[in-house]
């Protein structure tokens, strides 16, 4: 593709897909009454709507999502796939009760012959993977690694907090056309005490997104898209 033809990449896939349904997919929906009940958030029904339009335009052959939570967003991609199978879709999530409700999820689609749940946190698997990566240079032990070397789809779903150091440790992971897909996180509001660290926390990230996507421009395409209930912002080399 040309440079031309790059810029115009993520214009196209973030577009709405009118030929899809607009309904939430019925597994996708149970999960949601009981993110409902267990107090638990998640992205809205127009952003995983429009991901899901955008991940089904681009045809990937290799989807990783990190932040899985209990399968919201993953039971619609799984029904994307069902209908458009793909070789490997990977879903990495940090807390172990969550992981069984994934792996539940996946034997439901009966997918675990191109899907794996990746229990771990991302900051740590990617370590992890950098030196396997070293010491697999020749080969050996690389049916050991738990990620594969590159995705052409990557989905990031973190903690304001980390949610930039997550998204560059995933850029390293994009093939050379892949896109990598998250949301942009709300802007802490009011003050905090010198003693409040999760606020601190979330202001330290929230600088870091910014420091992020100002720096980012320069080797990759970045698409924000306004959306009902949160805003896709979507990467892309350049």
């Amino acid at each position: 593709m040309s440079e031309v033809d790059r810029d115009q990449i993520l214009p196209s896939l973030l577009n709405a897909d009118h030929e899809r349904s607009r309904d939430e997919p019925e597994i996708a929906a149970n999960i949601a009454t009981q993110l409902e009940h267990m107090g638990l958030s998640t992205w809205s029904i127009s952003v995983l709507r429009r991901l899901r339009d955008a991940i089904g335009r681009q045809e990937p052959k290799t989807v990783l999502e990190v932040g899985g939570s209990i399968g919201h967003r993953s039971a619609w991609l799984y029904d994307l796939f069902k209908q458009h199978p793909i070789q490997r879709y990977d879903i990495v999530e940090q807390g172990a009760k969550f992981g069984v409700i994934l792996h539940r999820l996946l034997t439901r689609y009966d997918a675990s012959s191109w899907s794996n749940i990746i229990v771990n946190d991302f900051a740590a698997l990617c370590a992890e993977e950098k030196a396997w990566k070293l010491t697999t240079a020749s080969g050996v032990g690389a049916d050991e690694r738990r990620l594969a070397e590159q995705y052409d789809a990557i989905i990031v779903d973190a903690p304001l907090a980390r949610l930039s150091n997550d998204l560059q440790s995933a850029m390293e992971l994009l093939s050379n056309n892949g896109v990598l897909y998250t949301t942009e996180p709300e802007t802490p509001v009011g003050e905090y005490d010198e003693l409040d660290e999760d606020g601190k926390a979330k202001v330290d990230g929230f600088n870091a997104w910014i420091e992020l996507i100002q720096s980012i421009q320069e080797t990759h395409h970045v698409a924000f898209v306004p959306l009902f209930g949160g805003t896709i912002v979507a990467f892309f080399k350049r």
